[in-house]
């Protein structure tokens, strides 16, 4: 299965990102259906007649009805986008589709490993390479630009601050930096301090083009980190390969973000024995239910194989070994070393946003519309938006409880409260 930064990867152009997003609801496809080779469905078009849509996924090729000449068209890639969300079911090839794959086998013998063609994929990877450090160069250029005439332009461009050069990065098969592009702007409208935070949100794009010129001279976990926060994509079957690490993973937080007409939902999970966090990442069109097979106050013992990159966190789960069960506790941790936690994480990859900690004998305190979590060993200050914090102070009660939540350099977002009964989500 592929990712959604796999398929915007073979996307030809930001447009036609934006009109595959479009397409990619259900009330555009019938006839949808997919197997191990190949996806395929009926897209409906201005016309009377539905566009056929075939995606080779050893190809990868694509081949639609439609008169589009972008390869490939955004027909091909919404289905693509559905596909890699879970949302094409799998079914009997029909004739059409067959005669086309076996026809394309004809003329370029199938490969039956993981690789059907290294020559072609070292080709393509090639390619893109050689795109996204095009675009980087390009975004070199736009952040000198930045530092050379002050800051004070992004207070007149506002929310379409840095969309241009977002939109470059898109076709560039650079997904990851166009994502950090368009949140430009929330930084920009921010409030006081805006300029100090936006110029460290600049340094941080400026590391990493910086550290994609030197991949070559990284350590192996280095790189892939630099290549994940710039959008390469990494096949879960490729994941799935990795040994596995199996525990009892309490899921302690569940956090939707909409972005591009997409929701991403973040499950966040903790080992029991290993105490290690891991992320699961999900994207579903807006408007559709999202993933819902990791229930936030449950756990769940199961393998989870982690992308690559220091520190892994990103994880796809494997084999599970049973059903879900109700948490009902979690070991302890203190708020020092949550903190501490994070900064490890910070100083192993600069581009950590939030890390998943768990703070344990805490009282949520509001004073001021401002709440805090106050321990033994310290207080943390709790993200200003985002989380339920009066639930939390209810679940509280004024006694100390269990907070799991995603740590930044603003506070603690709290994701879940655990008193004396099960976690309940915020």
């Amino acid at each position: 299965m592929w990712t959604r930064e796999a398929v915007l990867a073979v996307s030809p152009d930001s447009g036609s990102v934006a009109a595959a997003t479009k397409l990619s609801t259900a009330r555009s496809w019938s006839a949808e259906g997919a197997d191990e080779h190949a996806v395929w469905g009926l897209c409906a078009g201005s016309g009377g007649n539905p566009y056929q849509t075939v995606v080779d996924l050893d190809g990868p090729a694509y081949r639609c009805s439609c008169p589009s000449r972008k390869f490939p068209c955004k027909h091909a890639l919404a289905l693509l986008l559905r596909w890699s969300a879970g949302q094409v079911p799998a079914a009997e090839r029909p004739d059409s589709t067959t005669t086309w794959l076996e026809s394309r086998t004809a003329r370029t013998p199938r490969s039956t490993g993981t690789v059907p063609d290294p020559e072609a994929a070292a080709r393509r990877s090639a390619r893109r390479a050689e795109r996204v450090s095009a675009g980087l160069a390009e975004l070199d250029v736009w952040l000198a630009d930045q530092v050379r005439t002050g800051l004070a332009a992004a207070a007149r461009s506002g929310y379409s601050y840095g969309a241009a050069t977002a939109a470059r990065m898109v076709d560039a098969q650079a997904p990851g930096l166009a994502s950090a592009l368009r949140r430009l702007p929330g930084t920009v409208v921010s409030g006081d301090g805006w300029t100090g935070r936006l110029l460290e949100e600049l340094a941080l794009l400026r590391l990493l083009v910086a550290a994609h010129a030197r991949l070559e001279d990284l350590p192996g976990p280095e790189a892939a980190t630099v290549r994940a926060h710039v959008g390469y994509p990494v096949r879960a079957e490729d994941v799935l390969a990795t040994p596995g690490v199996r525990d009892q993973w309490a899921v302690t937080g569940v956090r939707d973000v909409l972005a591009d007409n997409l929701t991403a939902r973040r499950v966040w999970l903790r080992g029991d024995a290993t105490g290690r966090p891991a992320l699961v990442l999900t994207f579903t069109p807006s408007g559709t239910a999202p993933d819902t097979s990791l229930p936030v106050g449950t756990v769940l013992d199961a393998d989870l194989h982690f992308h690559p990159g220091t520190p892994a966190l990103r994880a796809v789960v494997g084999t599970r070994h049973g059903e879900p069960r109700p948490l009902t506790r979690l070991s302890p941790c203190s708020a020092a070393r949550a903190v501490a936690e994070f900064g490890r994480a910070v100083a192993a990859d600069p581009w950590t946003r939030h890390w998943p900690v768990v703070v344990s004998d805490v009282v949520p305190v509001a004073h001021d519309e401002e709440v805090s979590l106050v321990g033994a060993d310290g207080t943390l200050p709790v993200h200003p938006g985002g989380a339920d914090v009066w639930r939390m102070l209810a679940v509280s009660g004024g006694f100390p409880v269990t907070v799991t939540g995603e740590l930044g350099a603003r506070g603690l977002r709290p994701t879940g409260v655990l008193g004396t009964g099960a976690l309940v989500g915020l």
